[in-house]
Parts: structure tokens; sequence; C-alpha cells
């Protein structure tokens, strides 16, 4: 198995230059390249010395988290923004799962705001638990540690610098967070949502 970098039919997205988002998406590139690179120096190990190897190919293994969760969190973040904003249905299941755990989208969107101010750098990630029927918002540091396990992944917000510091200053995250909500597609996150 390859993986193939995706690409993605991204509007023009205010508050997001098209600069920052090219330099964003170079960085997802890498990320699949490296999950490719990981997978055959494994295969290539393993048909060598898979005895002899086997410290490297588990380190290997180790840095694959890394490089999966990586490309894959970045795919969820762009996919997001395909088609253009759009707010979500009001009858739909997030809005419903939203008004259930939040009260409301105001005090979601808030809320979202509010985990994305944590110190630090990683992803505010929004999961729909099927089996308890409601969200869960998390401040994930790594995206290869901290998620919760077999939760999908309906809300993805990149807080590491490479997301905005070509268009922001560290100090502006609030400013790159707003922009991020006002250019989320509800809709693409609603069709993540799984009962």
């Amino acid at each position: 198995m390859t993986y193939q970098a995706r690409t993605f039919a991204l509007p023009e997205l205010k508050g997001l230059s098209k600069k920052q988002l090219d330099v964003h998406l170079a960085l997802y590139e890498g990320y699949v390249k490296h999950v490719n690179l990981i997978m055959e120096k494994i295969a290539s190990l393993k048909e060598v010395d898979a005895e002899g190897n086997a410290f490297l190919m588990n380190e290997l293994r180790r840095r694959l988290g890394f490089e999966f969760d990586g490309m894959r969190m970045h795919e969820y973040y762009f996919e997001q923004f395909e088609g253009g904003a759009a707010a979500p249905a009001a009858d739909s299941a997030l809005a419903s799962a939203v008004t259930e755990k939040y009260g409301g989208w105001d005090a979601f969107i808030a809320h979202i705001k509010e985990v994305a101010g944590t110190r630090g750098i990683g992803w505010v990630v929004v999961y729909y638990d099927p089996k308890g029927s409601t969200m869960h918002t998390a401040f994930v540091n790594d995206h290869e540690l901290g998620q919760l396990a077999g939760l999908p992944v309906i809300l993805a917000v990149d807080l590491w610098e490479h997301a905005y510091m070509v268009d922001y200053l560290p100090a502006e995250k609030k400013t790159y967070v707003e922009a991020f909500l006002e250019n989320v597609n509800w809709r693409m996150v609603e069709s993540r949502v799984v009962s």
C-alpha cells in the first residue's frame, strides 16, 4: 500500500492566504511521503534480516504513528474548507448533539475557542461518541498521542504554528482561530457525525 497526497478543492479563505495554505499543504505532503518511506524501510529491513533488524523496525513503527496521524489529521483539517464556508443544518445530528452537550451553537463555538486558548501547540479535536451519543472536545498536544480511542474526528483545528505563521504571529493565535472557524464548511463536519 502506498499513500498518495490528496488534493483539496480549497476556495479563497478569509484570513488565510494562499501562501499560508501552500506552506501548510507542503507540510501535509511531507507526512504522506514519510508514511510511505517508513513502510518501505520496514519491509526492506524485514526482507534483509527480520531478526537482526527488529530493533530498527520497532523504532520505525513507533515513528509511523506520528507520520500517519499527521497525514490523517491534516486531511480532516483541509477537507473542512472544501466547498466554502457553510452553516450547519438546524435539523442535523451535529446540531442536535451540540444543543444536547453545549446548550446551543454559540456555546459550542465559545467552547472550541476556549480549548484553542490552551497554551502550547497541538490540535483542538471535536469527536462524536456514537456509543455515548455525545460530543467531546479535546486538546491534543501531539497528534499521535492523546487522541480519544475509537472516536470519530468530526472537527480538527490545527494549532501548530505552521498552520498560521505566514499570516499571524504566535500572539495572534486567537485571530487565526476566528479565521479558521469563519471558513469551516459545517456541512462537511456534519457528514462525519455517525450514529
